[in-house]
C-alpha cells in the first residue's frame, strides 16, 4: 500500500532539486562558471515571522550548504555599487535593509538593486537604538523609514519593498515585535556575520567570513554595503562559495497584505 504522505514528501524533494537544477543551469552572461542563485526562497509572517538564530531561536528552512546574503545600512556611495557589481558578475541575488535615509539620498541606488532582482527590507529611517527609545517614537522611525524607501523606489507602499525589517543593532523589544507581527513584517536577524564593522583587511574579513559559513553549514549571513573592506572582498567571498560547494538562495515575500500604516 501506497504510503501518500511520504510519497507527497519524495515529490517536494525531486521538485525542489528540479527546481534547484533549473537554476542554476541559466546562462550568467559573460560568466558561464557563475555561483549563480540557486533557488528564490517565498517567506511571510505567518509562517516565519522571525528567522535568525543570532536573535532567535528559529531561522529559514535551509538545507546544509545553503547561504542567505543580507547587506544593511545603505545605499551608499561607491560601495553599494561595488557590492552590485560583484553580484552581479556572478548572477547572485541579495536582501538588502535599507536605512530610510540613505535610500531618500540615493534613490538611484535603491532603484538599481530593485531592478537587478534584490529583495528590498526595511532598517529604520535614522538607524536608533529602536529598544531605548519609548515605543511610540520607535514605531514612528520604523515608519518614516518604509515611506522613505518606498518613496526612494517610486512605488505604492509595499509593493516594491517586501514586507522585511531588520532591528538596527538587532535591538528588538516584545511590544515592537508583536507590533510589527501586527503589520506583516518578517523581522530577520541573522545566523552568522562577517563582522564588518570591526576594522580589518579584506583578506581578514574573508578568511572570517568563510570560517564561520563552513562551521554553520550556511544560514542566514549578514554584511554591510556601507564597508569598503566588505565591497572588497565579495568577488572573493562568492567565489569561494562556488568552489566549496555551497548555493545561494534569495529570499523573497511570499505575497499577502503589505504592511500597513
Amino acid at each position: 500500500m501506497i504510503d501518500h504522505r511520504l510519497f507527497r514528501a519524495t515529490l517536494s524533494v525531486l521538485f525542489a532539486a528540479m527546481m534547484v537544477v533549473a537554476a542554476q543551469a541559466a546562462p550568467c552572461p559573460g560568466n558561464p562558471d557563475a555561483l549563480g542563485t540557486a533557488r528564490d526562497l517565498p517567506v511571510d509572517a505567518a509562517r516565519t515571522p522571525r528567522v535568525g538564530h543570532k536573535q532567535f531561536p528559529q531561522t529559514l528552512p535551509l538545507s546544509p550548504g545553503e547561504v542567505v546574503l543580507t547587506f544593511d545600512d545603505g545605499p551608499w556611495p561607491n560601495t553599494t555599487e561595488r557590492v552590485l557589481d560583484a553580484l552581479r558578475a556572478e548572477c547572485v541575488r541579495a536582501t538588502f535593509f535599507l536605512i530610510g535615509k540613505n535610500a531618500l539620498a540615493r534613490p538611484a541606488l535603491a532603484e538599481r538593486e530593485l531592478a537587478e532582482g534584490h529583495s528590498i527590507g526595511y532598517h529604520s529611517f535614522s538607524h536608533p537604538m529602536l529598544d531605548h527609545m519609548p515605543i511610540g517614537a520607535a514605531e514612528s522611525d520604523i515608519d518614516r523609514g518604509i515611506t522613505a524607501v518606498d518613496t526612494a523606489l517610486h512605488a505604492p507602499m509595499g509593493q516594491a519593498a517586501a514586507p522585511f525589517f531588520r532591528f538596527p543593532y538587532f535591538a528588538s523589544t516584545a511590544p515592537l515585535l508583536d507590533w510589527l507581527a501586527g503589520r506583516h513584517m518578517v523581522v530577520f536577524g541573522a545566523d552568522l556575520w562577517a563582522s564588518d564593522w570591526n576594522r580589518m583587511t579584506p583578506d581578514q574579513e574573508l578568511e572570517l567570513i568563510l570560517s564561520r559559513v563552513e562551521a554553520t553549514r550556511g544560514g542566514i549571513v549578514l554584511f554591510h554595503d556601507t564597508k569598503a573592506q566588505t565591497a572588497a572582498m565579495l568577488p572573493a567571498f562568492l567565489r569561494a562559495l562556488k568552489t566549496r560547494g555551497f548555493s545561494i538562495v534569495h529570499v523573497v515575500a511570499a505575497g499577502g497584505e503589505p504592511p500597513t500604516q
